[in-house]
């Protein structure tokens, strides 16, 4: 994406604070019982936070409210920060050819090479409510880091990321049949236009 040719809307920051306030509650919301069909999410065993960060291209998602004025391109890009957090810029092309952007952090839970992370939106005088942080669990990852699944523990929000902006029909294809065994409807997976192939 050029981002010197690419004009923010004039609305950029109050797109940005509704984002933000979606985020809110998002993570706000009560878990639900995971299917009992499909058994618990699990994660990938070990992430190598370090090796994860860098710049990450949105191949498919589930649909959702926070991302709906996203028409294409979107991205994500992780750097450490020196507290060992985990510094998010989302942006994603919208209606007009603008781009719009979300800033965040994320923290690992549990061990260094736990899977399991929260991510927050909200500004950090909020961090200290439990509720502005969301879940993001890795779920299935390669084993050069080039292709991965990011999900939550219901089931309710899927991303499959990739460091590229397009992937190997045959990889997609094993990775959509890796997500279905996990007890995710494939069928609700919306995949995502890039017109600028990096």
């Amino acid at each position: 994406m050029n981002e010197t040719n690419t004009q923010k809307p004039k609305n950029a920051r109050l797109r940005r604070c509704a984002l933000a306030a979606a985020l809110i509650g998002l993570a706000a919301l009560p878990a639900m019982a995971a299917d009992t069909d499909t058994g618990a999410l699990t994660t990938v065993a070990a992430l190598d936070v370090p090796r994860y960060m860098g710049r990450w291209h949105e191949i498919a998602k589930y649909p959702n409210r926070f991302q709906k004025q996203c028409i294409g391109n979107t991205q994500a890009e992780y750097s450490l920060e020196p507290d060992s957090r985990v510094r998010v810029v989302n942006r994603c092309q919208v209606a007009g050819g603008g781009t719009q952007e979300a800033i965040g952090i994320a923290r690992q839970i549990g061990d260094a090479d736990s899977a399991q992370l929260k991510v927050r939106f909200a500004p950090a005088w909020l961090s200290f409510l439990p509720w502005v942080w969301g879940d993001y669990w890795v779920i299935d990852l390669d084993r050069d880091y080039q292709l991965v699944a990011v999900s939550e523990p219901t089931r309710q929000y899927l991303w499959i990321l990739s460091r590229t902006p397009a992937v190997a029909p045959e990889k997609l294809n094993a990775l959509v049949h890796r997500l279905r065994e996990k007890g995710f409807d494939i069928d609700k997976l919306e995949m995502t236009s890039h017109t600028n192939r990096e």
